[in-house]
């Protein structure tokens, strides 16, 4: 067996007790593999309906891993949703499950999700997506690192105690569902609905379906950026046009499209929409200290990225173009022709495809009618009588957590015995929007806990978790469990005394 020295020895900090876990995980941790392969052998591709029944199945297995730990496992059916071809397909259940009942204990909800990105070998993936590959330590598969690997962390972590027949330190809930990828249909309904029955009794909630920033330094996420996506459809007639009978005489959409699309942004990534960065926070002293205390290498992370120059030079301007200012990208455009070869004809009917990333204070329908406003300013100035429309697929809001709650600092004390080193306090570029909807929905402190490296390329071609990572993962998780026990222990004796007094 495979014992690396990270996970064997333990740190000058660890108790008696959290080495007899560490000292189980390690010799389980080929077990704990095991399963995971078997969880990434299901093909969940929320966003294929031919692959439903697979996301159906892997909730299913799930259930059964949950069951297996002895909790109250309740599959929640969120009834169907329309294709765009209106036909209706059948939602995956959900998933809520609870472990314990203590009222002296605090109580911890996990959320993760067991459905996965579209994944072919063809696409440039070095083995197949769904047959877990050990290569060179790390762990190849999709859903490896997002975000089926968290999960059976977590689960296995609880299991540990069970095992062990050791006292559960805290009462679990789990909250794992089959279409966070896409766009976690029925998720945010069910949440209101389980506000004040689930959720009544629940003291912290804990998400862990992000990356570290780094690729060695464990982290703590606590803020990640919203996200307002735009659709942006120009037409000129009903049917495509042969460009030799009418290439010259008329107004193509393409070109108006194109023309619109290149006014959003310039080449040193600034947003050219005016107003956008009216409500961005101003950037003080004390939060540009952070940025400069952070390990990140520049290079690791262009190395991850395979891209040669990135539009900022130094690490604190990076971050801060990362975390706390919003960025606009293009996505693609639908409608025109994009096979190999090349087909002489005019669109008649094209959609671009773009997104803001937006950062906390930004309001989401004040920058709806910005862009829009934008928009067909631009495209009047063009004199063309083509149709314009643009619309909002998609939006969610950014989010930011205290850091100095008790979930953040177990998580700190968690992070220090398990790597002998403190966390990098990070933000997170991209969008997660389940971590706004439980703060804003049931006002619980949420928490975003990653054991994933940042080269872990998740939702990207050979997707892994690093062995290191998964097995050290599951110990952060059990040492967590022990620290927030302790530690909602000492404050709830704090305010009884403050009350006796």
């Amino acid at each position: 067996m495979l014992l690396f020295e990270a996970g064997v020895s333990s740190s000058p900090s660890s108790s008696g007790l959290e080495n007899q876990i560490f000292q189980y995980i390690d010799l389980h941790q080929n077990e704990f593999i095991q399963t995971l392969k078997e969880w990434v052998a299901v093909e969940s591709d929320s966003i294929q309906p031919r692959l439903r029944q697979e996301v159906i199945r892997m909730v299913e297995l799930t259930a059964d891993r949950l069951r297996a730990l002895g909790a109250t496992v309740e599959l929640v059916k969120l009834g169907s949703h329309k294709l765009p071809d209106g036909q209706s397909l059948l939602l995956p259940p959900l998933i809520l499950a609870e472990l314990g009942k203590d009222p002296q204990k605090p109580t911890v909800c996990f959320y993760g999700h067991v459905d996965v990105q579209p994944a072919k070998k063809e696409d440039g993936w070095k083995t197949d997506p769904y047959t877990l590959t050990e290569t060179d330590g790390n762990l190849y598969g999709r859903g490896a690192t997002d975000n089926k690997g968290p999960v059976l962390a977590w689960i296995n972590a609880v299991d540990v105690f069970r095992a062990l027949k050791l006292d559960m330190p805290v009462n679990f809930k789990f909250i794992i569902e089959g279409m966070e990828e896409a766009g976690s249909l029925g998720l945010e309904e069910l949440i209101k609905k389980e506000n004040q029955l689930f959720f009544s009794d629940v003291d912290y909630i804990v998400i862990s379906d992000n990356l570290w920033l780094s690729n060695r330094k464990p982290a703590l996420t606590y803020g990640t950026r919203g996200n307002l996506c735009f659709f942006v459809e120009v037409q000129c007639g009903e049917r495509d046009l042969h460009s030799g009978s009418f290439g010259g005489i008329i107004h193509e959409p393409m070109t108006d499209l194109i023309a619109l699309l290149d006014s959003l942004v310039d080449t040193s990534g600034h947003i050219l929409i005016p107003g956008v960065y009216d409500n961005v926070a101003s950037l003080m002293e004390e939060e540009k200290k952070l940025y400069e205390a952070i390990e990140f290498d520049l290079e690791e992370h262009k190395n991850n990225s395979g891209v040669k120059k990135f539009l900022y030079d130094t690490k604190e301007e990076v971050l801060m173009h990362l975390w706390r200012y919003p960025s606009l990208s293009i996505h693609g455009i639908e409608g025109a022709f994009h096979e190999p070869g090349i087909k002489t004809v005019i669109p008649a009917r094209v959609i671009g495809k773009f997104s803001i990333r937006q950062v906390p204070h930004m309001d989401i329908s004040i920058g709806e009618r910005q862009v829009i406003q934008y928009l067909e300013d631009v495209f009047s100035k063009r004199n063309s009588p083509n149709k314009l429309k643009v619309s909002v697929p998609i939006s969610a809001m950014p989010w930011v957590a205290d850091i100095n709650s008790p979930l953040y600092t177990a998580a700190r004390r968690a992070i220090k015995t398990v790597f002998g080193q403190d966390p990098e306090m990070i933000r997170d570029g991209s969008t997660i929007p389940i971590a706004q909807t439980f703060q804003n929905i049931t006002r619980k402190s949420v928490m975003m806990l990653p054991i994933g490296a940042a080269d872990d390329g998740e939702h990207s071609q050979n997707e892994k978790i690093s062995r290191h990572n998964y097995i050290q993962g599951t110990k952060l998780f059990a040492t967590f469990f022990l620290e927030i026990a302790k530690l909602h222990g000492q404050l709830q004796e704090a305010s009884n005394t403050m009350t006796t007094n």
